[in-house]
């Protein structure tokens, strides 16, 4: 089993760009980069999204990760892998899709929502979990789960998470976050979203210190 450490971050925080079309990438990608986020994930179930994630590997710095979401076959991990990306996000637990993405030395974060998944995904060699969605679970029930698996796993929250509500899983530990639509809907332009990330990284950071003050 080969499991890719999750690089040091300032912000573990996943940019998700459901929708983003190759002639946006550039643009959007870069107002994130500029703006501190460090992980950007753009779902297949983009248009055109192979092209997307290549345009965006091509301007990203080294120690930026692009990647896909809604990963589902070898073969998409294959491609992945061709157009440049680093980070690989999947829906669910599918044991050969995280062990190849692994083989190729990407940063793997498979959706779990229970126990049972969750361990298969570390028996795979994950890097870490992608807790989907998160609003349902709660911090509690992330953490509930938590506390039977491997320590080094990272723990991450998605669906229903933002700026918003930060507060409560930085409480219970959980640090790091994907963010979808409060940061990027379909349409949006590169200012748009360059604001959004402003806020968020922002309200992440007083999320932060307000626990380390604690």
């Amino acid at each position: 089993m080969t499991r890719i450490p999750f690089p040091e971050m300032q912000r573990p925080l996943v940019a998700i760009l459901r929708g983003l079309k190759p002639t946006e990438a550039v643009a959007v990608v870069g107002t994130l980069i500029e703006a501190g986020f460090t992980a950007i994930e753009i779902p297949l179930n983009s248009p055109d999204p192979f092209r997307s994630i290549e345009m965006a590997a091509k301007i990203a710095p080294a120690d930026v990760l692009i990647g896909a979401g809604t990963v589902l076959t070898v073969e998409q991990v294959n491609s992945l892998e061709a157009a440049g990306g680093r980070l690989m996000v999947s829906p669910n637990v599918e044991p050969a899709v995280i062990e190849t993405a692994a083989a190729k030395g990407m940063v793997t974060l498979p959706g779990v929502f229970t126990a049972t998944e969750a361990l298969a995904a570390a028996r795979a060699g994950a890097t870490g979990l992608k807790f989907f969605p998160a609003s349902v679970l709660g911090p509690s029930g992330i953490n509930a789960i938590r506390a039977v698996l491997p320590p080094e796993l990272v723990i991450a929250a998605v669906g229903g998470v933002s700026d918003a509500n930060f507060g409560e899983y930085v409480d219970a530990n959980i640090l790091a976050f994907g963010l979808g639509s409060s940061l990027y809907k379909p349409g949006m332009s590169a200012d748009d979203v360059g604001e959004r990330a402003k806020v968020t990284i922002a309200a992440y950071d007083a999320a932060i210190a307000a626990k380390k003050g604690g």
